[in-house]
């Protein structure tokens, strides 16, 4: 081809002229696929007037299936009918010829149907008869074999079935139902056998076995589909129920019941190597039986209390044995993967019956059944719990520990907390080893929480990841992994311990992955379009191009110290909990374990720089709180002067908060509410009460010097101040409102002319009204219930001042409440002459004189209405 271009431009011109005819093809496709869907939709056809015709419920085919289906019942039940009814009206020619005339019939006019391809038509004729079959092997025992046992003739005929079925089938392959029925028949003899020869359970399950075993023969080397199906069935059902029975042997005969669990361990893992997408179910069931046949053993050469902890070293030992490829055999990772989760099952199940001590040793202080500092103490929660269960959570311990995983190491911090608690339940040492072992453990997990630094060594440090992994990571289940947990040696200790759990944690990994081929080796580029209209886009968002194009987003991974450490701190909090309610028993104990968890707790806030120093910071102040009461409870105070000792601890919260700015506002709301349960302790003695609230007082006023806690503290002073001087005039028996009253007036005043004075623009009712409302609106009420003149003249004194003063500022809040006070007294003190007068008057008098006023008023209305709103204008602009 001669052209003028140059190599590299004509390259181009033919790269963008296939590209076109690739995207033209495309199109294309997609049209012909669309027509051939809408060639085979029935359409509607439309009648003339309009309305669409009746569409068919059901395709031809459909209704001929259903035909033939029913016409091979229909025979099937006139021939066992025939059979079992009028078998006796005919003589042996008759009945003999009958079976095979109609027998033969049938078995071979699908032959000839299939020639002409009428397959449903063979398949309904081949069902009858194969169900003729059945009634010719009836008919046959009935007449000629009526002296032979039942079940063993019914196992030998179904034998002979399954195989003649079988062999049919295989020459007829274009027929479906001979194979699936031969398989059906086939799961018959064995089990029929051996109920003929009176066998027991044992045997019985080891025929269930064999048969699951030839199913599972079927379903790795037949081919049709329908066969292989049934006999997956079949091996399910009898596979299972014969280990189910073997389980239930290793409890009452272990030898039997292991030999049975061993052969279909066996037959089930040669499965799970031969299909890959039943690897990893399959090493699942094999492990889980090959575990409860080795268990059993131990169960039955070891005492009782070591069952489980035999059941546990069995599971350890398959998920380590497999996962590290101890043995010669090399297996495939997904079923290698499978082992190892039926190990760790195992093992967790093993960790489960392990737990009851570990709840009853952190929970059971918390349940108090003795009196406090009585000196006596609870009896055991569990009872001759086996002390096998802390040698269990010791093993997993270590096994976990020695995975380079964080949640591995996070659950060996957990593991060893728990043995640590569950000790004194299993073991039930005296009451002052339990008490150490508690302390001791809540100083180590403490100790932890603040340096989790060597818990973390070897985890290394992660940095920010990206959601989806880079090739070359080694992800749980890929090559890189598997090599890297290949690398350990399984013939150390730490090797084989490390490969135990290791396997744990890539077996989910890898199980997700058994079947399924990697996604970029098997999937392909959409071709096809997803539309009749054009193909998909390269650039759309749904293409792989533009999902690889996309940018990663970044996922910040936790510092292993970081999640140690609260792992750590959770737990030694349980500790320290568990270890303040135990020492309760004694009185001593109870002072000497305050003072440590104090001091545990105090490191912890000054040691450790986040939430957990707050959390801690808080808890000593709770701890410092409890530590002050049983003080007192020892003393013998009564709870009015306990509520005096208390407040000590908001005052030392105060100075902690002046000293510790991080911890500061926790620490102090924490101050607070004890501050308050003090209060509350001594609200039954008023006298006391007013003391505690004056005290209460003087330390916010104190907390008020810092220019952070000014507003509110100072706030909090002025209303404790308060309370104090209230409760104080109440204790004295001092009823008069004022004196209650004037207290808040007075201060509120001052406050409101200092904001005046910043903020001239501020509204009176804002800076005056509280105040004045305060003395002015009680004193109201008590002079209208105050016989005597004292009150009434100097309130009435009182507001004219105020309206006085408000008249002259151009205040509003001082005019209207001042007014209105004065109006209202003078109203009260006039009542009783305007009452005597209007009663000295003549009765026209009343209803002239208000006749006058409204006349007065109607002729000057304009004028007074005038009035009135210059009057409220001018009260309006006041501030």
């Amino acid at each position: 081809m001669n052209t003028s271009l140059p190599p590299a431009d004509e390259l181009v011109l033919v790269d963008r002229e296939l590209a076109r005819l690739d995207a033209r093809r495309s199109t294309l496709l997609a049209r012909r696929a669309w027509l051939l869907q809408a060639l085979r939709t029935p359409v509607a056809v439309v009648t003339a007037a309009g309305a669409r015709a009746p569409v068919a419920d059901s395709t031809p085919r459909g209704a001929q299936n259903v035909l033939l289906t029913l016409g091979g019942t229909l025979l099937t039940i006139a021939a066992v009918a025939f059979t079992l009814v009028s078998w006796g009206s005919m003589g042996i020619g008759g009945r003999a010829a009958v079976l095979s005339v109609v027998t033969s019939a049938a078995l071979v006019a699908p032959v000839a149907l299939l020639r002409r391809g009428l397959v449903s038509t063979a398949e309904s004729v081949a069902a009858l008869g194969l169900a003729l079959t059945v009634l010719d092997a009836y008919a046959l025992h009935r007449v000629a074999l009526t002296d032979t046992d039942g079940l063993g003739y019914a196992a030998v005929a179904s034998a002979v079935l399954a195989g003649a079925w079988a062999a049919y089938g295989t020459g007829l392959s274009r027929l479906r139902t001979p194979l699936p029925a031969a398989v059906v028949a086939g799961q018959l003899p064995l089990l029929l056998g051996v109920l003929a020869a009176g066998g027991g359970p044992t045997a019985f399950a080891w025929a269930a076995l064999v048969t699951a075993a030839a199913d599972g023969a079927v379903v790795l080397w037949a081919r049709p589909v329908a066969a292989r199906i049934t006999a997956s069935a079949g091996a399910a059902m009898l596979g299972g129920w014969a280990l189910l029975a073997g389980g239930g042997l290793s409890l009452t005969a272990p030898w039997s019941g292991a030999a049975l669990l061993l052969t279909g361990a066996a037959a089930v893992l040669y499965a799970a190597c031969r299909r890959p997408a039943f690897a990893v179910a399959g090493a699942v069931v094999a492990g889980l039986a090959a575990v409860t046949a080795s268990g059993g053993l131990l169960r039955a050469a070891l005492a009782p209390d070591w069952a489980v902890p035999g059941y546990v070293l069995c599971g350890l030992l398959l998920a380590s044995v497999w996962r590290a490829g101890a043995v010669g055999v090399r297996l495939p990772d997904e079923v290698r993967a499978g082992l190892a989760v039926a190990g760790a099952a195992v093992a967790a199940l093993g960790l489960v019956w392990a737990l009851p001590p570990v709840v009853a040793g952190a929970l059971g202080p918390l349940v108090r059944r003795t009196p406090v500092w009585s000196g006596e103490h609870a009896g055991p929660v569990l009872p001759s719990y086996p002390a096998t269960a802390a040698l269990v959570l010791a093993v997993a311990a270590l096994v976990l520990v020695a995975v380079p995983r964080l949640w591995a190491r996070c659950g060996a911090l957990v593991l060893a907390w728990a043995l640590l608690t569950a000790l004194p339940v299993v073991l039930e040492p005296p009451y002052a080893v339990t008490l150490a072992l508690q302390l001791l453990t809540t100083a180590a997990a403490l100790a932890c929480a603040v340096r989790p630094g060597p818990l973390a060594r070897g985890l290394g440090r992660p940095g920010a990841r990206t959601s989806r992994a880079t090739p070359g990571e080694a992800t749980p289940g890929s090559p890189a992994a598997a090599n890297a947990a290949d690398a350990v040696d399984p013939r150390t200790a730490s090797g084989f311990l490390a490969t135990a759990a290791t396997a744990t944690a890539t077996a989910t990994a890898t199980g997700d992955a058994a079947g399924r081929p990697d996604d970029a080796t098997t999937r392909k580029e959409p071709t096809g379009p997803t539309s009749p209209t054009g193909p998909t886009s390269p650039t759309s968002p749904t293409s792989p191009t533009a999902a690889s194009s996309r940018p990663r987003t970044p996922v910040a991974a936790p510092e292993p110290g970081v999640v140690l450490g609260w792992a750590a701190y959770a737990v030694g909090l349980v500790s320290a909990m568990g270890a303040l309610a135990f020492a309760l028993d004694v009185r001593g104990a109870t002072f000497t374990v305050l003072g440590l968890v104090f001091a545990l707790l105090v490191g912890v806030a000054v040691f450790a720089g986040d939430v957990r120093g707050t959390v801690s910071a808080c808890g000593a102040v709770a701890v410092a709180t409890g530590f002050v009461c049983a003080v007192a409870a020892a003393a013998g105070f009564a709870p009015h002067w306990t509520a005096l000792a208390l407040l000590p601890v908001p005052a030392a919260t105060a100075l902690v908060g002046a000293k510790a700015r991080r911890v500061a506002l926790p620490v102090e709301i924490t101050g607070g509410t004890v501050g308050l349960a003090a209060l509350g302790l001594a609200a039954p003695r008023p006298a006391f009460l007013a003391a505690a609230l004056a005290l209460g007082g003087l330390i916010a006023a104190a907390t008020a010097l810092r220019p952070e806690r000014r507003r509110f503290a100072s706030w909090t002073s002025a209303a404790l101040f308060l309370a104090a001087a209230w409760v104080r005039l109440a204790v004295w028996g001092v009823t008069a409102p004022e004196a209650y009253t004037l207290p808040v007036t007075v201060p509120a005043l001052v406050v409101g002319l200092l904001r005046r004075r910043r903020d001239p623009a501020a509204s009176s009712w804002t800076a005056y009204g509280p105040g004045l409302a305060a003395t002015l609106l009680p004193g109201l009420a008590a002079a209208w219930s105050d016989p005597g003149w004292p009150r009434p003249l100097l309130l009435g004194l009182a507001a004219l001042a105020v309206t006085l003063l408000g008249a002259r500022f151009r205040l509003q809040a001082l005019l209207v409440l001042g007014g209105a006070v004065l109006a209202l007294d003078g109203l009260h003190e006039l009542a009783p002459y305007v009452v005597r007068t209007v009663g000295a008057l003549p009765r026209w008098l009343p209803p002239a004189l208000a006749g006058l006023l409204l006349l007065a008023v109607g002729a000057t209305y304009e004028q007074r209405l005038r009035d009135a709103r210059r009057l409220r204008d001018r009260v309006t602009r006041m501030r």
